[in-house]
């Protein structure tokens, strides 16, 4: 049992109050997940520069910037906790073989040029606080408590998980023949760093979209080729898209206004919210893609 929440604006006016809308939603979901939590974030986008959301893995911030500031010279780093965002016009290609082969020690745990992501062990409602989530504006955002059942309670076993740029994955269930698709996805070149099966579905969807499938037909597809029970949010840069499975035993509402949607695995998770006693509330159906 896990807690999945997602949070769409239409309007401008809300969007200094996102990280607290979705601070609250977390709140409610961690009785459904006391192991760890994590949150995407995404913001404008940045036409000139990349953002790396990079967990420093107990290496301390000044280290990092002096490792990093060997090979890079244009950098703008922020540090939220454990984590940094790293700012630079250097393209993922190239960070990412830098991370891998210079300062191994810490994780990518997401890329883009719109999307933050913040991950760790914990109570929900203490890592909402470390990494000051109520303070984030932004545009959309979507947000995950787990309570692990098939790997390891880690950094790395948090979600959500970010398997390309600007795209990630929460996932409340469990795919029975991850281990079949993470084989086939390696064989064609995805790369994984953990034993999860969310961070196989999120490579399954960062791989149907490299090869030009819209993000709907992509989900669509997951229901022939993903075994097991799920509810999915997947984000891009430009909103998030809700499935779940054909039989439907991962439990999911929205509820939406004029000025947002609203997801979340329990209504509770969604009662703070402004209006919400005069939205649209209803229970998605099994099998069908909802796209915003």
């Amino acid at each position: 049992m896990c807690g999945i929440v997602g949070i769409y604006l239409k309007t401008k006016k809300y969007e200094k109050y996102l990280g607290k809308f979705l601070s609250g939603m977390l709140d409610g979901m961690a009785t459904r997940g006391p192991d760890s939590a994590g949150f995407a974030v995404y913001t404008k986008e940045n036409k000139n520069n990349f953002k790396y959301s990079i967990c420093l893995n107990g290496i301390k911030e000044i280290n990092f910037k002096k490792k990093i500031s060997k090979f890079i010279k244009k950098t703008k780093i922020t540090i939220y906790a454990d984590h940094v965002i790293l700012e630079t016009n250097e393209k993922p290609s190239k960070i990412i073989e830098l991370l891998k082969k210079e300062i191994p020690e810490v994780s990518l745990v997401g890329y883009g040029k719109s999307i933050n992501i913040f991950k760790q062990t914990g109570n929900p409602k203490d890592v909402v606080k470390k990494f000051k989530l109520s303070s984030f504006s932004g545009t959309h955002g979507i947000g995950h408590t787990r309570m692990a059942t098939e790997s390891a309670i880690t950094t790395e076993g948090s979600h959500p998980y970010s398997t390309s740029e600007d795209e990630c994955l929460v996932h409340n269930g469990s795919l029975s023949n991850h281990n079949n698709v993470r084989r086939s996805l390696i064989k064609d070149g995805q790369n994984f760093n953990s034993e999860n099966d969310t961070e196989v579905a999120a490579g399954y969807i960062s791989n149907q979209i490299s090869k030009g499938e819209g993000l709907e037909k992509t989900l669509k597809n997951s229901l022939k080729d993903l075994d097991g029970f799920y509810t999915f949010i997947a984000g891009t840069k430009d909103g998030f898209a809700l499935l779940r499975d054909e039989i439907a035993c991962k439990p999911a509402v929205v509820a939406e206004t004029k000025d947002y949607v609203a997801v979340a695995s329990e209504f509770q998770a969604m009662a703070h919210l402004p209006n919400v006693n005069s939205a649209k509330i209803f229970e998605p159906k099994p099998g069908v893609v909802y796209h915003w």
